[in-house]
């Protein structure tokens, strides 16, 4: 049996009506390996982007905010993200 690890997140979406939104992914990764592009490749395309490093610039915050037309679009996207290693989902 395959267990959902962002069962929550799928619910809380799917209890909104109103679609699309705009959505805000959040993620923090390793500064490293090109693993921002990486994951920037995943998301929407035409999402606006914001980054920030931390204080010692080994972490890099990636936000996008994009208009999104189903929970199931946003799960996909959240699930490809986390196949990268070292990558945490806020």
């Amino acid at each position: 049996m395959k267990t959902d690890k962002f069962t929550s997140l799928r619910y809380r979406l799917m209890e909104t009506e109103t679609w699309p939104l705009e959505y805000m992914f959040k993620f923090i990764t390793p500064n490293n390996e090109g693993k921002v592009d990486e994951i920037k490749s995943l998301l929407p395309a035409n999402g606006r982007f914001s980054f920030k490093h931390t204080a010692n610039l080994k972490h890099v915050s990636i936000t996008c905010v994009a208009e999104m037309e189903s929970a199931d679009q946003i799960i996909e996207i959240t699930e490809k993200v986390d196949q990268i290693d070292g990558v945490l989902i806020l």
